[in-house]
Protein backbone atom coordinates (compact mmCIF):
# COMPACT_ATOMS: atom_id res chain seq x y z
CA UNK A 1 0.00 0.00 0.00
CA UNK A 2 1.05 3.59 -1.01
CA UNK A 3 1.85 5.37 2.46
CA UNK A 4 1.87 8.77 3.48
CA UNK A 5 5.04 9.90 2.99
CA UNK A 6 4.88 8.61 -0.86
CA UNK A 7 3.70 11.93 -2.06
CA UNK A 8 3.68 12.33 -6.02
CA UNK A 9 5.37 15.13 -7.50
CA UNK A 10 3.38 17.93 -9.27
CA UNK A 11 2.11 16.67 -12.55
CA UNK A 12 2.62 18.23 -15.61
CA UNK A 13 -0.87 19.99 -17.34
CA UNK A 14 -2.28 16.87 -19.27
CA UNK A 15 -3.81 16.97 -22.50
CA UNK A 16 -7.15 15.76 -23.45
CA UNK A 17 -7.54 13.47 -26.52
CA UNK A 18 -11.09 13.89 -26.70
CA UNK A 19 -14.01 15.72 -24.35
CA UNK A 20 -17.19 13.28 -24.61
CA UNK A 21 -20.92 13.45 -23.63
CA UNK A 22 -23.62 11.92 -24.30
CA UNK A 23 -27.23 11.28 -23.68
CA UNK A 24 -29.40 7.81 -21.68
CA UNK A 25 -30.04 5.23 -24.65
CA UNK A 26 -30.66 1.56 -24.50
CA UNK A 27 -27.17 -0.11 -23.76
CA UNK A 28 -26.83 -3.91 -23.00
CA UNK A 29 -28.92 -6.88 -22.94
CA UNK A 30 -31.66 -6.05 -21.52
CA UNK A 31 -32.04 -1.91 -23.10
CA UNK A 32 -31.23 -0.37 -19.75
CA UNK A 33 -30.79 3.60 -20.66
CA UNK A 34 -26.84 4.50 -20.42
CA UNK A 35 -24.76 7.63 -21.16
CA UNK A 36 -22.23 4.96 -21.27
CA UNK A 37 -21.84 5.58 -25.34
CA UNK A 38 -20.26 9.02 -24.76
CA UNK A 39 -19.07 11.16 -27.86
CA UNK A 40 -16.22 13.17 -29.11
CA UNK A 41 -17.57 17.15 -28.92
CA UNK A 42 -15.17 20.04 -30.81
CA UNK A 43 -15.20 23.30 -29.30
CA UNK A 44 -16.13 24.79 -25.95
CA UNK A 45 -18.98 23.42 -23.30
CA UNK A 46 -20.26 25.59 -20.96
CA UNK A 47 -19.54 23.49 -17.17
CA UNK A 48 -21.95 23.67 -14.29
CA UNK A 49 -22.21 21.99 -10.36
CA UNK A 50 -23.76 19.55 -12.33
CA UNK A 51 -20.91 18.77 -15.41
CA UNK A 52 -21.16 19.42 -18.56
CA UNK A 53 -23.32 21.05 -20.92
CA UNK A 54 -25.05 18.09 -23.01
CA UNK A 55 -24.27 15.58 -20.76
CA UNK A 56 -26.74 13.65 -18.80
CA UNK A 57 -26.77 10.09 -16.85
CA UNK A 58 -29.72 8.00 -16.70
CA UNK A 59 -29.03 5.81 -12.92
CA UNK A 60 -29.00 9.31 -11.04
CA UNK A 61 -28.87 6.91 -7.36
CA UNK A 62 -25.41 5.58 -8.95
CA UNK A 63 -24.11 8.02 -11.10
CA UNK A 64 -23.99 11.92 -11.55
CA UNK A 65 -24.40 14.84 -9.41
CA UNK A 66 -22.14 16.96 -7.41
CA UNK A 67 -19.20 14.49 -6.60
CA UNK A 68 -19.37 12.98 -9.93
CA UNK A 69 -19.93 15.99 -11.88
CA UNK A 70 -17.06 15.23 -15.11
CA UNK A 71 -15.27 11.96 -14.91
CA UNK A 72 -11.46 11.34 -16.20
CA UNK A 73 -10.13 8.36 -17.57
CA UNK A 74 -6.30 8.14 -18.35
CA UNK A 75 -5.90 7.52 -22.20
CA UNK A 76 -2.51 6.13 -21.18
CA UNK A 77 -4.65 3.06 -19.68
CA UNK A 78 -5.68 1.95 -23.28
CA UNK A 79 -1.99 0.65 -24.25
CA UNK A 80 -1.67 -1.17 -21.26
CA UNK A 81 -5.44 -3.19 -21.00
CA UNK A 82 -4.67 -3.89 -24.81
CA UNK A 83 -1.26 -5.05 -24.68
CA UNK A 84 -2.73 -7.01 -21.23
CA UNK A 85 -5.45 -8.65 -23.12
CA UNK A 86 -5.21 -8.36 -26.65
CA UNK A 87 -8.88 -9.48 -27.48
CA UNK A 88 -9.81 -6.47 -25.81
CA UNK A 89 -7.96 -3.97 -28.40
CA UNK A 90 -10.76 -3.75 -31.05
CA UNK A 91 -12.66 -1.71 -28.31
CA UNK A 92 -9.84 0.55 -27.68
CA UNK A 93 -9.45 2.27 -31.03
CA UNK A 94 -11.01 5.46 -29.75
CA UNK A 95 -11.45 7.47 -26.88
CA UNK A 96 -14.48 6.61 -24.64
CA UNK A 97 -14.33 3.11 -24.30
CA UNK A 98 -15.16 3.56 -20.28
CA UNK A 99 -17.68 6.23 -20.60
CA UNK A 100 -15.10 8.84 -19.64
CA UNK A 101 -15.57 12.47 -20.15
CA UNK A 102 -12.40 13.39 -20.46
CA UNK A 103 -9.72 10.66 -22.21
CA UNK A 104 -6.54 12.62 -21.13
CA UNK A 105 -2.66 11.95 -21.61
CA UNK A 106 -0.36 12.79 -19.24
CA UNK A 107 -1.60 11.77 -15.77
CA UNK A 108 -2.72 8.40 -14.24
CA UNK A 109 -3.91 7.67 -10.24
CA UNK A 110 -0.11 7.67 -8.66
CA UNK A 111 -0.03 11.38 -10.18
CA UNK A 112 -3.04 12.77 -8.75
CA UNK A 113 -4.75 13.17 -5.07
CA UNK A 114 -7.70 13.63 -3.73
CA UNK A 115 -8.50 17.00 -3.49
CA UNK A 116 -6.15 17.95 -6.14
CA UNK A 117 -7.76 21.41 -7.57
CA UNK A 118 -7.46 21.53 -11.54
CA UNK A 119 -7.50 24.79 -13.47
CA UNK A 120 -9.67 23.63 -17.26
CA UNK A 121 -10.22 26.69 -19.50
CA UNK A 122 -12.34 29.46 -17.23
CA UNK A 123 -13.21 26.36 -14.93
CA UNK A 124 -11.88 25.29 -11.30
CA UNK A 125 -12.35 21.25 -10.25
CA UNK A 126 -11.96 19.20 -7.51
CA UNK A 127 -10.75 15.71 -7.58
CA UNK A 128 -13.73 14.22 -5.37
CA UNK A 129 -13.19 9.97 -5.61
CA UNK A 130 -11.81 7.26 -8.02
CA UNK A 131 -14.36 5.54 -9.63
CA UNK A 132 -16.58 2.66 -8.82
CA UNK A 133 -16.50 0.18 -11.92
CA UNK A 134 -19.63 -1.30 -12.29
CA UNK A 135 -21.79 -3.89 -14.47
CA UNK A 136 -21.52 -1.82 -17.69
CA UNK A 137 -17.75 -2.42 -17.85
CA UNK A 138 -18.27 -6.18 -18.17
CA UNK A 139 -20.75 -5.14 -21.38
CA UNK A 140 -18.88 -2.79 -22.56
CA UNK A 141 -15.94 -4.72 -23.58
CA UNK A 142 -17.75 -8.41 -23.23
CA UNK A 143 -15.78 -9.47 -20.21
CA UNK A 144 -17.15 -10.77 -17.45
CA UNK A 145 -14.70 -9.58 -15.43
CA UNK A 146 -13.75 -6.15 -16.64
CA UNK A 147 -15.44 -4.68 -14.05
CA UNK A 148 -13.44 -6.25 -11.08
CA UNK A 149 -10.56 -6.09 -13.44
CA UNK A 150 -10.85 -2.27 -13.24
CA UNK A 151 -10.67 -2.07 -9.78
CA UNK A 152 -8.40 -4.57 -9.22
CA UNK A 153 -5.80 -3.06 -11.10
CA UNK A 154 -6.51 0.47 -9.74
CA UNK A 155 -6.57 1.91 -13.13
CA UNK A 156 -10.32 3.03 -12.48
CA UNK A 157 -9.99 7.05 -13.60
CA UNK A 158 -11.43 9.59 -11.28
CA UNK A 159 -14.17 12.37 -10.83
CA UNK A 160 -14.08 15.79 -10.39
CA UNK A 161 -16.77 18.17 -9.02
CA UNK A 162 -16.82 21.89 -10.40
CA UNK A 163 -15.53 23.85 -7.67
CA UNK A 164 -15.89 27.25 -10.12
CA UNK A 165 -18.38 27.17 -13.00
CA UNK A 166 -17.14 28.58 -16.62
CA UNK A 167 -16.33 27.02 -19.74
CA UNK A 168 -13.70 24.54 -21.21
CA UNK A 169 -12.98 22.31 -24.24
CA UNK A 170 -10.82 19.68 -25.61
CA UNK A 171 -7.83 22.27 -26.65
CA UNK A 172 -7.28 23.47 -23.16
CA UNK A 173 -5.02 21.65 -20.51
CA UNK A 174 -5.95 20.43 -17.56
CA UNK A 175 -3.23 22.16 -14.78
CA UNK A 176 -3.01 21.67 -11.86
CA UNK A 177 -2.73 24.52 -9.11
CA UNK A 178 -3.19 23.19 -5.38
CA UNK A 179 -2.79 20.07 -3.47
CA UNK A 180 -4.62 20.18 -0.14
CA UNK A 181 -3.82 16.48 0.77
CA UNK A 182 -0.76 15.25 -0.78
CA UNK A 183 -0.68 12.23 1.43
CA UNK A 184 -3.46 10.94 -0.25
CA UNK A 185 -2.69 10.05 -4.28
CA UNK A 186 -5.52 7.96 -5.80
CA UNK A 187 -3.40 4.96 -5.53
CA UNK A 188 -3.23 4.89 -1.76
CA UNK A 189 -6.97 5.84 -1.52
CA UNK A 190 -7.99 3.39 -3.79
CA UNK A 191 -5.90 0.58 -1.32
CA UNK A 192 -7.39 2.09 1.88
CA UNK A 193 -10.56 1.32 0.48
CA UNK A 194 -10.10 -2.18 -1.66
CA UNK A 195 -7.36 -4.30 0.16
CA UNK A 196 -7.06 -5.42 3.80
CA UNK A 197 -8.51 -3.37 5.96
CA UNK A 198 -6.11 -0.66 7.85
CA UNK A 199 -8.08 1.25 10.70
CA UNK A 200 -6.00 4.03 10.88
CA UNK A 201 -6.02 4.91 7.19
CA UNK A 202 -9.90 4.40 7.19
CA UNK A 203 -10.35 6.79 10.16
CA UNK A 204 -8.58 9.37 8.26
CA UNK A 205 -9.76 8.94 4.93
CA UNK A 206 -13.84 8.63 6.14
CA UNK A 207 -12.82 12.10 7.65
CA UNK A 208 -11.08 13.77 4.40
CA UNK A 209 -13.23 16.31 3.82
CA UNK A 210 -12.48 16.81 -0.41
CA UNK A 211 -13.28 12.93 -0.53
CA UNK A 212 -17.07 12.48 -1.94
CA UNK A 213 -19.68 11.62 0.62
CA UNK A 214 -19.96 8.48 -0.62
CA UNK A 215 -16.75 7.23 -0.28
CA UNK A 216 -16.59 8.88 3.13
CA UNK A 217 -19.29 6.48 3.89
CA UNK A 218 -17.48 3.54 1.93
CA UNK A 219 -14.72 3.95 4.59
CA UNK A 220 -16.47 4.29 7.53
CA UNK A 221 -18.39 1.16 7.16
CA UNK A 222 -15.50 -0.56 6.50
CA UNK A 223 -13.91 0.35 9.53
CA UNK A 224 -16.86 -0.12 11.47
CA UNK A 225 -16.05 -4.35 9.66
CA UNK A 226 -12.99 -4.06 10.74
CA UNK A 227 -13.56 -2.97 14.46
CA UNK A 228 -16.10 -6.01 14.63
CA UNK A 229 -13.64 -8.23 13.47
Amino acid sequence: MIAPTDRPNPPRPARLEALLVGEPKPFGPKGEPSAMDRQPVAGRLALGPEGLAGDRVADTRNHGGADKAVHHYPFDHYAVWATENPALAPRLTRPGAFGENLAARGWVESDICIGDVIAWGTAQLQVSQTRQPCWKLNVRFDTRTMARDVERTGRTGWYYRVLSPGHAGADDPLTLVDRPHPDWPLVRAHAVLTATPDRAALAALAALPALAAAHRDRARQRLARAARG
